[in-house]
């Protein structure tokens, strides 16, 4: 078995308006407020082996039509850990609920529960009618029955070995805890694919110990007959969700649940037992529209008497998107020109947007910034770009759920999602959410694995390819038009996995290719003299710009070069370096050195990138690309671990035959100086790059309105 690294935290998509304990009997209950809608939803704890972060895919979508609360349940999180199996019985927990509502300044709210949560969830129903406005049990651990395997495990007594179900045993979690909770959220994920969701889990799971959840295991339960009675007595409105394919509690549970309490059953077909977390647009759907469906829209106009609408949405990740995705906006309007395109993005995207005078739609606001994890992910000049892509997963449900919900609302033609996450996963897992025309764009295919990520990293890349190329064989409708940013010729010669096709002959079956987008023409640029008269370089003057984009990743590169100044100075008469911090870098906080000069964010970086002898630069597509059109000498420096910029982006440089490239760990000062030295104001002899790759985009695109 391979072993599920442990993570630190990942950062929210949401964080709390109100946090605190609540205090019952002596035990600390730890809270959290989100939202300030009139109606409060109350995510209840599950058995102690997660805490309230299970809720993670609920609470940012949620919170934005409701309040929501949150606890961590006894003996895991920030909550207390009792030492005694009294203290684990199923009535103090609905007891401790109570505590938090009454902290929490809740009068009453929707319950929601999964698994062991409907315990208290039934009782705080029954024996509290006016503080519980309704009731969602999610794979409901009701006392009605488990799987046969599972009713013959022994839990007390001690075996000679553990195989399946043996290992729910309080001897085994404390022979190898961690092997146990990996066969149980196992068992829990019933769906392919579920790397990430198992992960979590585990972690979640080891934050607790062994024989806490021992004790919380032989704390009091409800039996059938007392359970049953509990049922008689519920008079709120009911809503039961369990998966059909539940590996932990039957289906048959749900259904019995359903019949007793008069409630609604909603099948989850093929579903596991934490179908919230592996399919949670529909389940965040059931929640909202349980609590109160969203009131009808105000206004409607018939399909003939709109104007052609597209809902355009650009990465965040660094700028090179905005400056692409523009050009092909313009010429998409060429070919449309009543044509309204809104933006669904966030900063830095926006402000390359509003300059150019495009309209960013007002839900931009509500979307959970990626550039900001992105970064809180990084080190010195180390990202890894596809754990840190996993790692959002939090971020990219919550943004795909502000899409959605304004889709719903308004009508659009068209759908454009540059590498838009999210939106093509999620449209994949929910093909019913496709209304309208949609076109993916991408400038690599295939997530690929750093050498040392070691057979843990292959299997993840691998999974994750093979579950594309699933998504696009079961349901090819979901994508009009994929569209490759570049040429065949571009896309890395390499596998998606053990077993799957090899990534150029896939992508050419099913992209079409635009070529190269630059975002502007470079036959524009062809006078160098007079453009670098117009961004004031003397003649005499050695121009080697150094900028690191959008993304703030790059400071530790940008303080390299820098500290390698002095030293290129003397070798290269006339040298002036120009530092571009980006949007996202503080110039004021980088070092200073005489006759250095540091600005902050440039509109028209390609401009200035065109008119040098030299830059600098990582190692990410736009910007090297732009070097290339322009036919600028350059050096890059991949990010370390970052698999695009040390494979895809390479691939395409080579075969361009552009920039030098430089490792990050064995650059010091001296040998960058040495390398500006040796390179600025050499003549290059790159590959042309194409001038027409937006209006062929476009082109593509325009076959869809």
């Amino acid at each position: 078995m391979i072993t599920i690294p442990a993570t630190t935290e990942q950062t929210r998509a949401a964080y709390p308006d109100a946090e605190g304990f609540a205090e019952r009997d002596g035990v600390r209950l730890f809270w959290e407020r989100y939202g300030d809608g009139e109606q409060t939803i109350f995510l209840l704890p599950t058995w102690s082996i997660v805490h309230s972060r299970h809720w993670k895919a609920q609470i940012p979508y949620l919170s934005r039509h409701f309040r929501v609360l949150t606890f961590d349940g006894r003996g895991n999180g920030r909550s207390d850990r009792p030492d005694t199996a009294e203290a684990y019985a199923e009535r103090e927990f609905a007891a401790d609920a109570l505590a938090v509502m009454d902290a929490a300044g809740v009068a009453s709210a929707t319950m929601v529960s999964l698994s062991a949560g409907a315990n208290w969830a039934a009782l705080l129903a029954a024996d509290h009618p006016s503080r519980v406005d309704g009731a969602v049990f999610i794979g409901p651990a009701a006392p009605f029955g488990q799987h046969a395997a599972r009713a013959a495990a022994i839990f007390d007594t001690p075996m000679e070995s553990y195989e399946g179900w043996q290992k729910f045993n309080r001897h085994y979690w404390l022979e190898d805890y961690r092997d146990f909770l990996e066969f149980f959220f196992g068992q829990a994920f019933s769906e392919p694919h579920s790397t990430k969701q198992i992960e979590d889990c585990v972690n979640w799971g080891l934050e607790t110990t062994p024989e806490t959840l021992a004790l919380t295991h032989a704390g009091r339960v409800l039996e059938r007959e007392e359970f049953i009675e509990i049922c008689s007595r519920i008079t709120c409105p009911v809503l039961v969700l369990h998966g059909t394919e539940d590996g932990i509690r039957p289906f048959a549970n749900g259904q019995e649940l359903a019949e007793r309490t008069g409630g609604t059953l909603v099948a989850l077909e093929a579903a596991g037992h934490l179908p919230h977390t592996r399919d949670p647009v529909r389940v965040n759907h059931l929640i909202r529209d349980f609590v109160a469906a969203p009131a009808p829209p105000a206004r409607w106009i018939r399909g003939r008497g709109r104007r052609r609408r597209a809902l355009y949405v650009s990465s965040p990740i660094g700028l090179g998107h905005a400056r692409r995705d523009i050009a092909i906006a313009r010429e998409l309007r060429r070919a449309h020109p009543d044509l309204e395109i809104d933006w669904l993005a966030q900063h830095p995207v926006t402000a390359a947007l509003e300059a150019a005078g495009e309209r960013v739609h007002p839900a931009s606001a509500l979307l959970a910034n990626e550039s900001h994890h992105i970064e809180s992910e990084s080190a010195e000049h180390d990202l890894h770009c596809f754990q840190a892509w996993r790692r959002m997963d939090e971020i990219l449900i919550a943004n795909f759920m502000v899409f959605d919900d304004l889709v719903r609302e308004q009508a659009y033609d068209l759908w454009i999602a540059d590498e838009g996450w999210e939106i093509d996963y999620y449209l994949h897992e929910n093909p019913e959410a496709k209304r309208a025309a949609y076109a993916w764009l991408t400038d690599f295919v295939g997530w690929l694995p750093m050498e040392d990520g070691g057979e843990r990293e292959a299997l993840l890349t691998a999974d994750y390819n093979a579950e594309m190329i699933e998504h696009i064989a079961r349901f090819p409708r979901v994508r009009d038009r994929a569209i490759f940013v570049g040429n065949t010729e571009d896309v890395i010669p390499e596998s998606f996995g053990p077993g799957l096709p090899d990534i150029p002959s896939w992508t050419a079956s099913h992209y079409d290719f635009a070529g190269h987008v630059t975002g502007f023409d470079p036959g524009e640029l062809r006078d160098r003299e007079k453009l670098r008269a117009e961004l004031g370089y003397g003649p005499a003057e050695q121009v080697c710009v150094v900028s690191v984009g959008g993304s703030g990743v790059g400071r530790a590169l940008l303080e390299r070069v820098m500290a390698a100044f002095p030293r290129a100075s003397s070798l290269v008469p006339g040298l002036r370096m120009i530092v571009v911090a980006g949007p996202r870098i503080d110039p004021a906080t980088l070092p200073e050195h005489d006759g250095l000069e540091v600005r902050a964010f440039v509109p028209d970086l390609y401009r200035v990138l065109a008119a040098c002898d030299l830059a600098v630069v990582q190692g990410g597509l736009t910007t090297s690309m732009e070097l290339t059109a322009n036919r600028r000498p350059f050096l890059y420096f991949p990010l370390r671990h970052h698999f695009e910029q040390s494979f895809h982006v390479h691939h395409r440089l080579q075969r361009y035959g552009a920039g030098r490239r430089m490792d990050f760990d064995t650059s010091t000062p001296e040998t960058i100086a040495l390398a500006i030295a040796e390179e600025i104001g050499r003549e290059v002899e790159y590959r042309p790059v194409e001038s027409d790759g937006a209006a062929r985009a476009a082109a593509l695109l325009a076959e869809l309105l």
